[in-house]
């Protein structure tokens, strides 16, 4: 006979999995670092004088990571008046431009981050 004190009851693991989860989650840190340009986004960045402060590209790295946790493969960030086409998994940006462009349509991409 197992005592009183060492039965696992159904009500005891939910206290459990309560504890856990109510414990704060906190996103990884992410460096802008770690944030890639191609060579298309350079010269786009470049020829359209766009430039990207510290703080701009941290928050490019923030949405990189949101975009990853949602599975979007290819996103649309759209942030201050810049909007960067990003390939998620190798944390790339493919082509920039700014927001105030018109006419534009973009193509291949499964979701849109907007910070």
């Amino acid at each position: 006979m197992i005592p009183n004190n060492m039965r696992t009851t159904p009500v005891g693991i939910e206290q459990a999995v309560r504890q856990i989860t109510a414990q704060p989650v906190q996103a990884p840190a992410v460096s802008f670092r770690d944030v890639l340009f191609s060579k298309h986004a350079a010269l786009r960045l470049d020829s359209r004088d766009i430039q990207l402060s510290d703080d701009q590209m941290q928050r490019l790295g923030t949405a990189i990571v949101k975009a990853q946790e949602k599975g979007i493969r290819d996103s649309l960030v759209l942030m201050d008046d810049v909007a960067l086409v990003v390939n998620v998994r190798s944390r790339t940006v493919i082509t920039a431009m700014e927001q105030q462009a018109s006419g534009n349509v973009f193509s291949n991409i499964d979701g849109t981050v907007i910070i």
